[in-house]
């Protein structure tokens, strides 16, 4: 579908959105200062885009308060659920552990970091009437250079090695058919996982659309993403799901968005 044929559908379903049973998660390391602000967000625009919806933290074996934050937001809320794991596991296990408790027919995951606006899950929502995933892309990222040149060269590998053309594979702004989690097999537990996540649905015929989304600078926590040791993990992973895929006889679609 072309740009202009995504903004009819966005405009002529703008005011008659479906709302379908929705899972909200979003990963938390150390994020004591952000937890509870992008909860709220959440909460806020949850009952405006469904009527059957829950929201969870993945409290990703977190060292400072960010637990029991968690845990007293969701005594606070019945929609709340938090999900702990006792050490710090890996970006891609606590999206695994997201998508593993999500109940509901449509996942959205965020990051807890709060460089998103969960009111933008608007935008997406739309496109799955035609997509099975929906990928927000950061229209002008408010990271540091050199973050911004890491996913330059690393959105650059992954179209190489698997001719997924996604504009932002990692932007943490994404919506799913949960039944696709019964279909694909993750093993990724690190920065590797939404590359997984879009090769293995694209094989298996998934379909994947794209919305541009704002990104905001990060005003508090520290990011752990350009850590070497986060960097050498993600590589060692994703050639291991290239050889994966080739053994296995998936062969990713070439598929291009020009949206």
């Amino acid at each position: 579908m072309s740009k202009i044929k995504i903004g009819i559908l966005q405009k002529k379903t703008g005011g008659l959105m479906k709302k379908y049973p929705l899972t909200i998660f979003f990963p938390c390391y150390n994020e004591e200062s952000n937890v509870e602000k992008v909860t709220r967000q959440v909460l806020a625009v949850a009952p405006e885009v469904s009527d059957d919806y829950e929201v969870i933290i993945v409290n990703d074996g977190s060292k400072d308060r960010t637990g029991a934050i968690a845990d007293q937001l969701a005594r606070e809320n019945p929609s709340v659920r938090v999900v702990h794991h006792e050490t710090n596991r890996g970006y891609g296990a606590a999206l695994q552990s997201g998508f593993r408790h999500a109940a509901r027919e449509l996942v959205f995951y965020t990051d807890g970091d709060g460089q998103f606006d969960p009111a933008e899950i608007k935008k997406l929502l739309p496109l799955i009437e035609q997509y099975d995933i929906v990928s927000g892309y950061r229209i002008h990222r408010r990271d540091r250079l050199l973050r911004k040149t890491n996913a330059f060269f690393w959105g650059l590998l992954v179209r190489i090695l698997f001719g997924i053309r996604v504009t932002d594979i990692d932007a943490a702004f994404k919506l799913y058919r949960r039944k696709i989690f019964e279909d694909i097999n993750l093993e990724s537990q690190g920065a590797v996982i939404d590359t997984e996540i879009l090769v293995k649905a694209a094989a298996r015929g998934y379909t994947i659309g794209q919305v541009g989304v704002n990104h905001y600078p990060r005003l508090a926590g520290e990011q752990t993403g350009a850590k070497i040791s986060v960097i050498l993990k993600a590589f060692k992973e994703l050639f291991r799901l290239k050889i994966n895929c080739m053994r296995q006889g998936e062969t990713c679609r070439k598929i291009f968005y020009s949206l």
